[in-house]
C-alpha cells in the first residue's frame, strides 16, 4: 500500500533570468515500511521536493497524498496539526528545545497535540536510543549524536507515517553518524517505520533499500534492491 504518492511536482524560485526550477514535474510513490534514500549534489532540488513532502513549502503545482490525504490541499491550520500527528522531521541540526531535558523534548510534540505522555513508550524509546543515563541532560549536556538521537526518539515517539530525514548526518563525524543511519535503519526494520532520507553522501544512500537520485529538479533514476 502506498504511504506517499507525488505527483507531477513542481517548484519554480524568483523570475526572468534569475528563474530557478528546484522541482520539474516529480512523481513517484513510497510504499508502507520502505527506506528510500533521495540523493543527489547541492541545488539538485532533494531537500526542497522533501520539505514539500513533509508540507514546510508548498508545490508550484502538483500534488502529495499522504494516506490519500492531499496534503496541499488543506489549510494552514489543519496542515499543521496533520504534520504534527503523522509526520516525523529529522533535521541536519537538531532543534531541540535547549531549557528541556532528553524525555521532555522527546514528548514535546505530543503534549503540544493535547497527549498524555506514554511513560512506558517514552521508556521503551529511551532505552531503544541507549540514552537511559542521560535522560535528565540538557542538549547542551549531549554529543551531537546524542542530540541527534533525541530527535530520532521525538519523531518515533508520535508513531508517525512517514519518518523525513534530511541530511541527518551533516553536521556529524562519521563515527556518529554511521551510527544514526544505523539507527534509522533499525527502526524501518523494528518499528516498520516508512523513512526517506535525503543525503549528498553516496555511501549513506546506499544503506537503503531504494535510492531516488535527482538532477536538476528531475528524477534521473530509481532503484531498488541491493545496490
Amino acid at each position: 500500500m502506498s504511504v506517499l504518492k507525488c505527483e507531477h511536482l513542481s517548484k519554480t524560485y524568483g523570475a526572468g533570468d534569475s528563474l530557478v526550477k528546484a522541482l520539474d514535474d516529480v512523481s513517484f510513490s513510497v510504499e508502507k515500511g520502505e527506506f528510500v534514500a533521495v540523493t543527489g549534489t547541492s541545488g539538485s532540488g532533494k531537500s526542497t521536493l522533501l520539505h514539500i513532502i513533509g508540507g514546510v513549502d508548498r508545490p508550484g503545482s502538483g500534488s502529495v497524498y499522504i494516506n490519500d490525504t492531499d496534503l496541499h490541499s488543506l489549510t494552514e491550520d489543519a496542515l499543521a496539526v496533520f504534520r504534527r500527528r503523522n509526520i516525523g522531521l529529522i533535521y541536519q541540526f537538531y532543534n531541540l528545545i535547549p531549557v528541556l531535558n532528553i524525555d521532555e523534548n522527546i514528548i514535546l510534540p505530543s503534549l503540544l497535540d493535547g497527549k498524555a505522555k506514554d511513560q512506558n513508550k517514552l521508556d521503551e524509546i529511551v532505552s531503544y536510543l541507549n540514552l537511559n543515563d542521560r535522560r535528565n541532560h540538557l542538549p547542551s549536556e549531549l554529543s551531537g549524536g546524542q542530540q541527534q538521537r533525541v530527535s530520532i526518539g521525538r519523531a518515533l515517539y508520535t508513531e508517525p507515517m512517514l519518518l523525513l530525514c534530511d541530511e541527518p548526518t551533516g553536521n556529524l563525524d562519521s563515527k556518529a553518524g554511521k551510527e544514526i543511519v544505523n539507527l534509522l535503519k533499525s527502526s524501518n526494520r523494528e518499528y516498520g517505520q516508512t523513512v526517506i532520507l535525503v543525503t549528498h553522501d553516496e555511501s549513506i544512500a546506499k544503506e537503503a533499500d531504494r535510492i531516488i537520485r535527482i538532477a536538476d529538479g528531475k528524477i534521473i533514476s530509481d532503484e531498488r534492491g541491493n545496490i
